[in-house]
């Protein structure tokens, strides 16, 4: 081994340690990949930055274009509700929320599919008398198989198709990967209707804590869930209080004493007063208050009563809601405390209480720095909860507001953005142009049809994994250009015996595929071990379409865990999963598409 192949191994082997860890943002972690790479000449300046400029990269940002004008015209949104349309009884229902999810993120990300639908399906539980729990991991599982269907369909399936044009040989087109699509879906579907959902939770709906469009969830459960009900007390403003005469904003009780105030209202009128800055309190009012033993302790001694402590203390006034919202994968409030990112000011609600993978947080929310899949209790005027259901990019509501919601999102454009999806895969379909080409004329129809307003393309683009994805591919330039893929594939046909059966190579390269996408991206997975089964079919004399679908294919089977993919980590909190739910279900999936992988792929491209 020489010292550059060491060295690249180093590089890689850091970033997939990065990467597993957890510790920086999976796109930091490739930028710092490539300097590394370029600062220490493995890969030269040029093709350091080339990854930017990649068909893939590119194909990957208008996607996200393309997806943002299926939501905003409503059609997703409309499909994502036909289940409820589609099946009556448990089994049914699996099978249609899957059938649906899969469809979606054929065309759509995984993750906007899975963020579209929980709402919609946590609600559809309630309403047929089940817990969240039975649907959301099928939900999950769905959106990564439903990639599998097309060219589009999931990043690992462009990386592969590029390593066919880098060897000079036909890419895949729009629908080749669609016959092994429908035999992983179908599977999919089957196993979790007939087996896999007997392995699920069944954790009563009522104290999950997540509800859906339709329906108002009892305020004392989700109060319950958040362990924030025995925080909330009424306080009395006493005769001669210093507080009597004085505005919120003087008081600043959140600042001073680490409470709340929910709710103030004047017990001989019995009406509310508005919670804002210039509210000025009388003496008689009530407050309900949220808080910690010792704020209340504090805020007593400078002038307020303890009043009852009834159960009806313990809600909140019909005029007040609760939402259950879950931080998206590109939520800016990532990173940052709820105070650093403005929270209150920009939706107007007040965080109460707050789950990380599904526990409550003994931490006040306002101070804890967030991460992505955190769930944040909120309260504040129906209006603005049901503002929230608007947000797609930085949060996802999973407790809806009442059943007098509005409609979803008409349809006036819908028919306009569903002629331009058309029209993209046929482009594709028949190779009438490049398909990056393809896909960026698709995002540019869908602005200049108005079916997505200019500022909302840009933001619907998740540019962390177009970085992510140009960050990487420079690994697999270094590998080729110090001879390390030609060890790995050295070291590969040692470790097989030399000359091993063809199929026996496609299940190592999807076993290796599918372990390691359980702890990093499958987008970076794909983009290591790609080149890998590009080599080893050429080394070994063999057509590389099987082997490039295999990997494609394993790449998209990231269920084993709660964190292996993002699609997971957002079920967790409305699902109230724990790891082993994951664990299950997943691996048995897994080694069920293991088998079909090495029975139909040969079949359809063979050897």
């Amino acid at each position: 081994m020489t010292l550059d192949i060491g060295l690249t191994y180093g590089i890689i082997l850091a970033a997939v340690a990065l990467f597993i860890s957890d510790r920086l943002r999976a796109d930091l972690v490739a930028l710092l990949s490539l300097l590394a790479l370029g600062l220490t000449g493995l890969v030269t300046p040029a093709e350091a930055l080339a990854g930017f400029s990649d068909p893939v990269v590119v194909m990957i940002a208008a996607l996200f274009v393309v997806g943002e004008g299926l939501y905003r015209t409503g059609v997703a949104e409309r499909m994502a509700r036909l289940p409820a349309r589609m099946a009556s009884g448990e089994a049914g229902l699996v099978v249609s929320v899957m059938l649906m999810a899969g469809v979606l993120s054929a065309f759509l990300s995984s993750t906007g599919t899975v963020a579209i639908m929980i709402p919609v399906v946590v609600g559809l539980a309630r309403e047929r008398g089940l817990a969240p729990s039975r649907l959301l991991i099928p939900l999950s599982v769905a959106a990564l198989l439903g990639g599998m269907l097309t060219l589009i369909g999931t990043a690992p399936n462009l990386i592969a198709s590029q390593q066919l044009t880098a060897a000079g040989r036909d890419p895949f087109g729009f629908f080749d990967f669609t016959p092994v699509g429908l035999v992983m879906m179908a599977l999919g579907i089957g196993f979790f209707a007939l087996v896999g959902r007997r392995w699920l939770p069944d954790r009563e709906a009522a104290g999950d804590g997540a509800s859906g469009e339709g329906e108002r969830v009892s305020h004392a459960d989700l109060l319950a869930r958040y362990g924030v009900a025995s925080s909330i007390r009424s306080l009395l403003v006493p005769t001669g209080s210093p507080f009597a005469g004085r505005t919120l904003r003087d008081i600043d009780a959140r600042n001073r004493f680490g409470v709340t105030i929910l709710d103030i209202r004047s017990p001989e009128k019995d009406v509310p007063h508005p919670v804002l800055p210039e509210t000025r309190l009388a003496e008689g009012d009530l407050l309900r208050v949220m808080g910690r033993p010792e704020h209340f302790a504090t805020i007593q001694e400078e002038g307020l009563a303890a009043a009852s402590t009834g159960s009806e203390d313990r809600t909140l006034p019909a005029d007040l809601g609760l939402a259950e919202v879950l931080l998206t994968p590109r939520s800016r409030l990532i990173g940052k405390t709820l105070v650093e990112a403005r929270f209150r000011e920009t939706y107007r609600v007040t965080a109460l209480g707050a789950l990380r993978l599904g526990n409550p947080v003994a931490e006040n929310p306002r101070d804890m720095e967030l991460r992505f899949g955190d769930t944040l209790l909120v309260k504040g005027p129906w209006p603005r909860i049901k503002n929230l259901s608007a947000e797609r990019r930085d949060l996802v509501v999973v407790a809806a507001p009442p059943s007098d919601d509005a409609d979803p999102a008409p349809l006036r454009r819908a028919p306009v953005a569903g002629a331009i999806v058309l029209l993209m895969m046929a482009l594709m379909t028949f190779d009438l142009v490049p398909q990056a080409l393809a896909v960026i004329l698709a995002a540019a129809l869908m602005a200049l049809t108005g079916a997505v307003r200019g500022h909302d393309a840009y933001r619907s683009v998740n540019w962390q994994s177009v970085v992510l994805i140009a960050g990487v591919l420079p690994m697999a330039t270094a590998l080729e250009n110090t001879g390390g893929l030609e060890l790995a594939v050295s070291a590969l046909d040692g470790v097989l015996g030399g000359g091993a059966p063809p199929v026996v190579v496609l299940g190592v390269l999807f076993v290796a595929t599918s372990v390691l996408s359980q702890v990093m991206s499958n987008t970076a997975t794909a983009v290591l071990l790609a080149p890998v089964a590009l080599s080893v079919a050429v080394e070994a004399g063999h057509a590389p379409e099987p082997f490039l679908m295999g990997v494609a294919i394993a790449a998209s089977t990231a269920f084993a865990t709660p964190i292996a993919s993002p699609v997971n980590t957002l079920v967790i909190g409305p699902g109230g999963y724990h790891f082993g739910d994951f664990f299950k279900t997943g691996v048995a999936l897994q080694i069920i598409l293991l088998a079909a992988t090495l029975l139909v792929v040969p079949l359809l491209f063979p050897f």
